[in-house]
């Protein structure tokens, strides 16, 4: 048995594209019915298809889990994000909401963490 995919819920597929395209270079692999496949296994799925599959509402900013990258540079990463946050604001959206922002740890590794527009927790460090 293999770990195939991350599935997170997002309440619009077109802004979550992308979001994901525009900040970690994530393309588009499958699109069919409200469940998008991205390149390093990320799955957006329409948050009406999965409430209505789990009998649940979805919860955003939950807080107990969070999709984890590395970059090498998060001094452009947070740029990218600014220029993010004006764009959602400009459009009626909230803007980036950071849960940690950037930062140096103890021993020199550069982490940020911030939520999707759907509410869901990304992390962000430089490689150890």
């Amino acid at each position: 048995m293999k770990l195939k995919n991350i599935l997170i819920v997002v309440n619009d597929l077109e802004r979550a594209k992308k979001f994901y395209r525009d900040l970690f270079g994530l393309e588009v692999v499958s699109d069919q019915e409200g469940n998008v496949i991205l390149t390093e296994g990320l799955v957006l799925q329409d948050a009406q298809i999965w409430e209505k599959e789990i009998e649940k509402a979805a919860v955003p900013k939950h807080n107990a889990c969070e999709l984890y990258f590395e970059d090498r540079d998060l001094d452009m990463l947070t740029e990218k994000l600014k220029a993010m946050d004006e764009h959602l604001r400009e459009s009626g959206g909230s803007g980036i909401q950071y849960l940690t922002p950037l930062k140096v740890l103890p021993w020199g590794q550069k982490i940020i963490r911030f939520y999707d527009p759907d509410g869901n927790l990304i992390e962000v460090r430089t490689p150890a």
